[in-house]
């Protein structure tokens, strides 16, 4: 078993994939164990044992361990969305809160994953594209370890002119380089930042509905053109 996993490991399987086959494995020994159990040990005079599916070898899943409830309403969401577009108005860091903006936008119309939304570039919005446009996502998940499958996401509900907004308005704030949505260095912002944004918009926001309208500082804000009424 220890062979086996460290095979997977190497060979690059995602810890999904790993998981899976552990999964196979633990069902199979379990309808071993239940239905042969007793003439295992009548032959060989053992146990069945656990097979080395022990405690050490798992690959746990995120929510493993997580309080799984029901995703949010559309009134949850569409309530903190606009909270973050109250943030843009006032925000110290514009061009940080309008990006975070519609970067959190963006998935919530696209139906794009997280390490798909992260990956994109300026070049894969295609606005000309179907009835309000397309996104090419060209690191689409793996399937089976296929690797990357491109697909075409397609834009709605108004996100079309959040993206035209933030492409015309705030990306050339940042310095210029392909990604999409990236950082101060116009590097390709990382999985584990989007998570990080998302959480302390949320304390933000949690902050804000207690003690009243959160203000930032104001000085040195950059201001919006007249494009801007997009995002609104």
């Amino acid at each position: 078993m220890d062979e086996m996993l460290h095979a997977l490991a190497v060979a690059g399987l995602a810890p999904g994939t790993r998981r899976q086959y552990l999964q196979m494995l633990r069902a199979f020994h379990g309808f071993v164990a239940e239905r042969y159990g007793a003439q295992v040990r009548a032959v060989f005079g053992m146990a069945v044992g656990d097979g080395g599916l022990d405690r050490f070898n798992r690959v746990r899943h995120a929510g493993d361990d997580a309080v799984v409830g029901p995703p949010p309403s559309r009134e949850r969401l569409q309530a903190f969305f606009s909270f973050i577009r109250s943030q843009v108005a006032v925000a110290s860091d514009y061009r940080a809160v309008a990006r975070d903006y519609a970067l959190l936008r963006t998935p919530y119309h696209s139906a794009v994953r997280v390490s798909e939304l992260v990956r994109l570039d300026q070049a894969d919005v295609h606005p000309q594209l179907g009835p309000s446009g397309k996104l090419h996502v060209r690191f689409g998940k793996a399937a089976n370890a296929s690797g990357p499958r491109p697909r075409w996401s397609p834009i709605l509900e108004g996100l079309d002119r959040i993206l035209a907004w933030y492409l015309a308005d705030v990306r050339p704030l940042f310095p210029a380089s392909a990604p999409l949505f990236c950082d101060d260095d116009g590097q390709a912002l990382k999985v584990g930042t989007v998570r990080d944004r998302l959480a302390r918009l949320l304390d933000t926001e949690g902050v804000s509905g207690m003690r009243g309208p959160l203000r930032m500082r104001c000085a040195g804000r950059v201001r919006r053109t007249s494009t801007s009424e997009a995002w609104t």
